[in-house]
Formats: structure tokens, C-alpha cells, sequence
């Protein structure tokens, strides 16, 4: 399986900034494993949306696939209360 690319939305930048450092290390892990596997268990498509959500503690990582050429775009990073305003 080729490896994804990751790309970020310019807000995620600010998304960033709301989470401690320890707690956004591992958000970057998380979505840097997305390279290998975009769709890993756990994720899950969100309604109505071409965008799927994963977890990371209580973190949400929102993203979409675009599979025609291999990228994934983080689209959201943030608590689950500021996700789904």
C-alpha cells in the first residue's frame, strides 16, 4: 500500500495552539500514522460529510481522503466540544 501524504488546513495551525504539548504529540502521531492507513479502526465517517473523524484521548482529528491522489487533508483538530459546534 503507498504511503499517503498529509496536509493541513491553514486553521489547524490554531487548533494547535489550544492543546498542550504533551497531549498534541500524540495527535501528531496519530496523524501521521494516517499516512499508512487513512481508514485505521476506529474511525468514522461523518454524516452527510466527505470527512471521517479518529481519536486521540479527547482529542478529534477530522480529515478527508482523496484517494485518487493520495492525500489526506487534516481538516480540525480540537476537543469534542469545540468539534461539533
Amino acid at each position: 500500500m503507498a504511503a499517503y501524504k498529509i496536509f493541513f488546513r491553514r486553521s489547524v495551525g490554531k487548533d494547535f495552539s489550544a492543546i498542550p504539548k504533551q497531549d498534541l504529540r500524540k495527535v501528531l502521531r496519530r496523524i501521521e500514522m494516517l499516512s499508512e492507513d487513512p481508514r485505521p479502526s476506529g474511525c468514522e465517517k461523518l454524516t452527510g460529510q466527505e470527512r471521517f473523524r479518529v481519536r486521540q484521548g479527547r482529542y478529534r482529528i477530522v480529515y478527508s481522503i482523496q484517494d485518487k491522489d493520495l492525500t489526506v487533508w487534516i481538516v480540525k483538530v480540537g476537543h469534542r466540544k469545540d468539534i461539533y459546534r
